[in-house]
């Protein structure tokens, strides 16, 4: 079992589109652990712990997330581990 975490930054129409929740949704389902959240500048930040190729289906999920996102900027950098429990959805 190879952990990683990613912090993952994602840029364009991606609040008041259901980003977060359909977010924690894929993460759970992929056994992935975090939180995601909005920033005050408009973009959603993310970060994800778990297995390298369900976090690379999280991060490809990001490019489209929910139908109504544009999405226009995905940024992922690995980081160190945190040891998350569980997927949160964090408010501002």
């Amino acid at each position: 079992m190879n952990t990683r975490h990613y912090n993952i930054t994602i840029k364009g129409k991606v609040q008041r589109v259901a980003y977060r929740f359909t977010a924690q949704q894929m993460a759970i389902k992929l056994g992935l652990t975090g939180y995601v959240k909005n920033l005050p500048n408009g973009d959603v930040y993310m970060e994800l712990e778990g297995q390298e190729d369900d976090i690379e289906k999280m991060i490809q999920w990001c490019y489209g997330g929910p139908p109504k996102a544009k999405v226009t900027e995905v940024d992922a950098v690995e980081s160190e581990l945190r040891d998350f429990k569980n997927f949160e959805l964090k408010r501002l």
